[in-house]
Formats: C-alpha cells, sequence, structure tokens
C-alpha cells in the first residue's frame, strides 16, 4: 500500500489518542467495524507503541499506524512496533531520512507551498496540511490546487463533522483527519456501538463527494 492508497481507505482517518492500553483493542476494533480501517494514534501518552502493538497484532483488518512523528528515532520505534504508516506535523531531513529507509507511506505535515514543494523533493506527493483550520484551510488548498495538482492531502487540525465534506470536495484532498470519531466520554466509558455509529456515518462522506 502507498500512501495514496493509504487515504483512499475511508474519507477520515481518525487520529487517537490512547491513555489507557485496556482500550486499544476494543476502540480499533469498533473503528474497523464501522468502516474505518486506517487508524493513526498519536505519541501523545507514554502507552502510544505498546498500543500500535497490541492493535497491530489482534486487529488485523485495521491499518495502524503512527501520529505525531517528530523526530528519526520515533520513526524507527514506531516501525518496530507494527506501524504500517507514519504521520508528522511537520518535516525534517532526518525524519525524511527514517521514512525513505522504513518504506512505509509516510504524510509529511505542510503548510505552505514551499513546505509542500519541499517535501515532494524528498518524493512525499501525499502530505498532511496542518494545522488545516488555523491556516485557513479550505482556502489555502483551493490556491494550492493551480501550481501543485499533482500533489494530495489530508488535512487536519480543526476538522470535524461540520466542515469535513467541504474539504473533502476539493479534488486535491483524499481524505481528513480528525479526532471527533473518538470522543473520549465514548471511549472512557468503551461505548464501542457511539464510535461504530460515527465510523459509519464518516464513510458516508466519502458516499457524496
Amino acid at each position: 500500500m502507498n500512501a495514496l492508497e493509504l487515504l483512499k481507505q475511508s474519507p477520515v482517518m481518525p487520529v487517537i489518542v490512547i491513555k489507557n492500553l485496556d482500550i486499544a483493542v476494543g476502540l480499533a476494533r469498533a473503528l474497523v467495524a464501522g468502516g474505518v480501517r486506517s487508524l493513526e494514534i498519536t505519541l501523545r501518552s507514554n502507552v502510544a507503541l505498546e498500543a500500535i502493538r497490541l492493535i497491530a497484532d489482534a486487529v488485523p483488518d485495521a491499518v495502524v499506524g503512527v501520529g505525531t512523528i517528530r523526530d528519526a528515532k520515533q520513526f524507527e520505534a514506531a516501525v518496530r512496533a507494527g506501524a504500517k504508516f507514519a504521520v508528522s506535523p511537520g518535516l525534517t531531513p532526518g525524519i525524511a531520512c527514517a521514512a525513505q529507509e522504513a518504506g512505509i507511506p509516510f504524510l509529511p505535515g505542510v503548510a505552505t507551498a514551499s513546505e509542500s514543494m519541499a517535501a515532494a523533493d524528498y518524493g512525499f506527493t501525499v502530505q498532511k496540511l496542518f494545522p488545516a483550520q488555523a491556516v485557513d484551510g479550505i482556502a489555502l488548498l483551493k490556491a494550492l490546487y493551480g501550481p501543485l495538482p499533482d500533489i494530495r492531502f489530508c488535512p487536519t487540525g480543526g476538522i470535524n463533522a461540520q466542515n469535513a465534506r467541504e474539504y473533502l470536495a476539493l479534488p486535491n484532498v483524499e481524505c481528513v483527519g480528525g479526532s471527533w470519531l473518538t470522543p473520549e466520554s465514548a471511549v472512557v466509558k468503551q461505548d464501542w456501538d457511539a464510535i461504530t455509529k460515527l465510523a459509519k456515518k464518516a464513510c458516508l462522506l466519502g458516499q457524496r463527494r
């Protein structure tokens, strides 16, 4: 699977923070049951890598990846844990090198035309626009499409059920990233039915493009 195929798995890629390992597998199964297979587990907790390992082992239908990569060591550790793709809020030479060596789909974060062009020079033409809402993402993506029509984006940062459709209507957007599929209240209660329903609704966004 390459980066473009990854984005085409579902119109929404959940950005997930797992603080309790006990919920990792149940949460992943609930999302997959709703049709959302690509799961970005962010390195925002001290159990994130172990959560990736658990999900990779126990939920074969999930494509589990790692988010918030900030350096090459984190990238390498995530791959060892079983991550099948990686996402970063930005791009450094070290991360670019680690991504090229790992050979897994990688979405570098960009927020300007220059950053997008620099990422493409490294070979990454599928990118994460971040922070999307803070940089007036819809207007920016429309502007970027003219000079950079070959770049495809997964905008993340401030995306929700209300504005996702507007992003997904853009020709250079393949999917969006967001945390609304895993609300903390449902996760804490382990209300997997609620998570599955949110995932199913998210998948419908792609059918209306």
